[in-house]
């Protein structure tokens, strides 16, 4: 087996093993059982919101320290994070130990950017695509399996609500395991690049000292000068968000990213008000399907985009999948009946799939060096800030503290609200590139 395809199912082991965690799906419906002693109101305003402020605070320092660590530690931090978190959840009780928990949370999602750039760092440009497709999958595959093996634990009653943690906390140990087995990382993008190639280390030879005397000094000294993190940062940051392409689809790509993410972070407290006490919860089949459809839009979305719509014809589409992204998040809060707002969800999830993917490629496509790390996590970054505001002004104390069904609606019309100012900014161009070529003709038409 070639290096870069074994280095490249050894992370996407981790990352399928990761993904199995079969106590997600109900995780409201445990917590809101009788194994915890908290209320519907402490859980959406004194328990979840730790997660989101500490997934956003912690990002900046696991951002920052991804890169120097050189990734690997940092994914050996994910196993132990959902070591300690899926420990917490079986064997405490008190509301403090949840807060704790909801930390390590925001330390589990946090550290996940060394997963998805570990790869970068190991195997030849040339792979990029291809590796990115397998980590992607490997992660969808898990979760596929997580949802499918918990409705059947539920439906079947071999396990309660409880007990699904179990199995969660046995993967989380074997993923901390087998990250330890990853090949260590030699050299990363900005603090252990090679400082000098082998020619450049040794002193001038006779030919070199022949040629100008600031040629051979610059051919010695500059790649230290790039070797020079910080200055390599700035300069990748300063390239990339002085693009105004990269700026717009970054927007995009962190607004989408925000609302998804609070969308599916309280989902299962909204099922609850809509049905406070089903029969069979149907939330480990809602993420199988969810996630299948998800894939398999991202897989259309790369297949479709890729040089068949221009530019500006993108930006249309997800301006209407926004907008229908809106529409079905309105039906899953509109509702008062669980089925229907089990099939909104799903419908969110696969047109999510696809507009995050376009978002995703554009960006890239306009990146002119390899700063994808460095630029998918500050817009990373920026979509948590974005989902922190939302959390403040929509859940909180200090906002309007909105029931769930008036959240989610707030929501629906955030996504709605994304997609008109878009469409307008599509409009706006269209008209002044279309007075610009008026204007240009007539200018010539006078000469």
């Amino acid at each position: 087996m070639k290096e870069w395809l074994k280095i490249s199912c050894l992370l996407c082991v981790f990352g399928f093993v990761r993904e199995i965690r079969p106590s997600e799906p109900y995780v409201t419906e445990y917590l809101l059982g009788p194994w915890r002693n908290i209320t519907e109101q402490q859980l959406i305003q004194d328990v979840y919101p730790v997660g989101t402020y500490s997934h956003l605070v912690q990002l900046v320092f696991v951002f920052l320290i991804t890169d120097f660590l050189r990734y690997k530690p940092l994914i050996i931090t994910i196993g132990a994070a959902g070591v300690i978190i899926w420990s917490m959840l079986i064997w405490t009780t008190s509301l403090l130990s949840l807060q704790i928990l909801e930390f390590f949370y925001g330390t589990y999602m946090a550290a996940e950017v060394a997963y998805y750039t570990y790869i970068y760092a190991k195997v030849d440009k040339k792979y990029y695509p291809r590796v990115t497709s397998h980590t992607r999958a490997a992660m969808f595959a898990g979760k596929l399996i997580s949802g499918i093996t918990s409705q059947l634990m539920i439906n079947l009653e071999l396990m309660n609500y409880r007990q699904l943690n179990y199995i969660t906390l046995a993967t989380q140990i074997l993923a901390m395991l087998w990250a330890f087995g990853l090949p260590k990382v030699d050299k990363s993008l900005y603090f252990h690049r090679e400082v000098l190639e082998e020619s450049s280390t040794a002193p001038p030879s006779a030919n070199q000292l022949q040629m100008e005397p600031d040629a051979v000094s610059q051919q010695i000294r500059s790649p230290q000068v790039e070797s020079a993190p910080m200055h390599l940062l700035w300069q990748h940051f300063h390239n990339a968000y002085t693009n105004p392409r990269v700026i717009q689809w970054s927007l995009w790509y962190a607004i989408g990213l925000a609302g998804y993410l609070q969308v599916t972070y309280y989902m299962q407290v909204l099922w609850k008000v809509i049905e406070p006490e089903p029969q069979i919860a149907w939330n480990g089949a809602v993420d199988a399907v969810l996630t299948a459809l998800a894939a398999l839009s991202a897989l259309a979305a790369g297949y479709l985009h890729s040089g068949r719509l221009r530019p500006k014809t993108t930006l249309l589409v997800l301006s209407v999948l926004s907008a229908l992204e809106g529409g079905s998040v309105l039906i899953c809060c509109w509702t008062n009946d669980i089925y229907w707002s089990y099939v909104g969800f799903v419908i969110f999830g696969a047109l999510y799939g696809f507009t995050i993917t376009v978002a995703s490629a554009e960006v890239a496509r306009n990146l002119q060096e390899e700063s994808f790390g460095l630029v998918f996590g500050i817009n990373t970054l920026l979509a948590l800030v974005f989902q922190s505001l939302l959390t403040i002004i929509v859940v909180s104390e200090t906002g309007f503290e909105l029931s769930p069904v008036d959240q989610y609606a707030v929501y629906a019309f955030y996504f709605i609200a994304v997609a008109l100012i878009y469409f307008i900014s599509v409009l706006v161009e269209h008209l002044w590139q279309r007075g610009s070529k008026q204007v240009h003709a007539k200018s010539e038409c006078l000469e």
